[in-house]
């Protein structure tokens, strides 16, 4: 009998592992594409920016064409030219942030008088988030706000002068977006959450509102406190740490309306939200959410209690997403011990996840470059999509159960009958049991023939492909021979 081994895309990692039967559950560096699956694009190094994590990145071209990156880290600001040399442009003045998200268990960290005076304090004060840097663009300059200076700056093109504070605007903000009418939004102006002021229409200097200009504020209706701002398809989409809310321009006397389109769907930090195609979607504390117009809607995800029992919660100010659009995806690295080292990835255009290991900290999607630029913990940016190198690692995927027979007979299976676009470009193993738990058996790893000899009995196995060239190889529906091999 040829059983065919057709698991549907993405993979599946909810609840126990014989919840994923005839499904993938584990993979790395792995991207389904129209019913088949094989490696995500390799990287290249472009430059070495910096030699600490940077957290916050935009690319645009100027007036002249000219390509460029800016990103920041705690207590620096870097632009990168499409030539990859790095400037440094660091404010003057610059309020030095925090590298990692930390527990203030010192002075005012927590309740007055709770404790005994002179004893160490547990990790339970206020969580101070680890410094990102929103940055987006004015025209051709740069604009941007550090969430632990809180000062607008913005730069003008040349390498020789660091940016500059915004004449007039506000400080104590949270962060920033240039809306599409041309308005500065300053988000959690004033050193209030909740705040949401904005400059007058091209004019980013002038910020007091009068019956000669478009100024204005307002304090949203919320509980929470302001995350982000994003572009949306004819809004400016603001998220908190607990709702969403939508702003429309709607011209003078009040500028700007507002109107919450979602409750409890909080961003879970700074840049874990991205737009694409007019969309927008976001990691939350404990789930994935979408803004298309109208209210706010989840994104089931059926990787969610996996992502988020490793997630390391108190340094969730890192994670960031970023769009993939060329394969309609997003990305969201996230730390599953101190720093980002891990991702799951969404595929919008196909609605299924996957899941892996990198480490990457920012970076921005293909636009003004060629490839997308993402940027490792060690300051260097590199250009993804590019070749099937992978720093030593290699693309794999795992399946969860698949049950031999009708599960009351042990079932042997004789030969693999592979389906490849090239033969030869990937090896196969199987980890068989004849229940739940017991102990697996592990067969191969084979190199794929047409067919392949394979010998193993079970009632139930797993199997594993790993690529074993470097190359887009290709991974279809094989068929595995088996027949009726006694019980157990």
């Amino acid at each position: 009998m040829l059983l065919p081994l057709q698991l549907p895309p993405g993979v599946y990692r909810q609840g126990t592992e014989y919840q994923s039967a005839g499904r993938w559950r584990d993979a790395n560096l792995i991207r389904w594409r129209e019913g088949t699956f094989g490696p995500v694009g390799g990287w290249t190094e472009r430059a070495e920016i910096t030699d600490i994590p940077l957290r916050g990145a935009v690319a645009w071209r100027d007036n002249s064409g000219d390509r460029w990156i800016a990103a920041g880290a705690y207590d620096e600001l870097w632009v990168l030219s499409a030539a990859n040399a790095a400037s440094d442009i660091t404010p003057a003045g610059l309020t030095s942030g925090l590298e990692d998200a930390g527990y203030n268990t010192g002075y005012g960290g927590g309740l007055y008088g709770a404790g005994t005076y002179g004893t160490p304090r547990p990790e339970s004060g206020a969580l101070t988030e680890a410094t990102t840097w929103a940055l987006d663009t004015w025209g051709e300059d740069l604009v941007a706000c550090s969430t632990a200076d809180g000062k607008l700056y913005q730069w003008e093109l040349n390498v020789a002068n660091p940016a500059a504070v915004i004449t007039n605007a506000p400080t104590g903000c949270l962060s920033l977006v240039v809306t599409d009418e041309r308005f500065l939004f300053a988000l959690g102006a004033g050193s209030n959450r909740r705040l949401v002021q904005w400059s007058d229409r091209e004019d980013n200097t002038e910020w007091t509102p009068a019956a000669t200009n478009e100024s204005g504020s307002q304090e949203l209706q919320t509980g929470g406190t302001i995350m982000c701002g994003l572009r949306v398809r004819g809004q400016t989409l603001i998220l908190t740490d607990q709702d969403a809310h939508a702003a429309q321009y709607i011209g003078p006397p009040f500028v700007y309306g507002f109107e919450r389109v979602g409750m409890n769907c909080g961003v879970v930090a700074r840049h874990a939200a991205v737009s694409v195609d007019g969309n927008a979607y976001w990691m939350g504390r404990n789930g994935f959410f979408r803004y298309a117009g109208g209210t706010v809607e989840p994104v089931p995800c059926e990787v969610g209690d996996y992502i988020f029992g490793r997630l390391t919660a108190s340094q969730r100010s890192k994670i960031f997403g970023v769009s993939n659009a060329l394969h309609g995806e997003i990305w969201w690295f996230y730390p599953s011990t101190g720093e980002n080292d891990s991702y799951v990835v969404y595929n919008y255009r196909e609605n299924h996840w996957t899941i892996g290991d990198l480490a990457r900290t920012a970076g921005v999607d293909v636009g003004a470059f060629t490839n997308p630029v993402w940027f490792a913990p060690d300051g260097v940016a590199y250009d993804h999509e590019n070749g099937f190198s992978y720093d030593g690692d290699m693309p794999h995927a795992e399946s969860g159960p698949i049950s031999l027979g009708n599960g009351d007979r042990v079932m042997v299976a004789r030969e693999l009958i592979p389906d490849e676009a090239t033969q030869g470009d990937v090896t196969a193993t199987f980890r068989t049991r004849f229940y739940p738990n017991d102990t697996e058996r592990d067969y191969g790893p084979y190199t794929m023939g047409a067919p392949t000899s394979v010998r193993f009995t079970g009632r139930q196995v797993r199997m594993r492909i790993d690529g074993a060239a470097t190359a887009d190889w290709r991974w279809g529906v094989p068929r595995l021979d088996v027949k009726e091999g006694g019980g157990r």
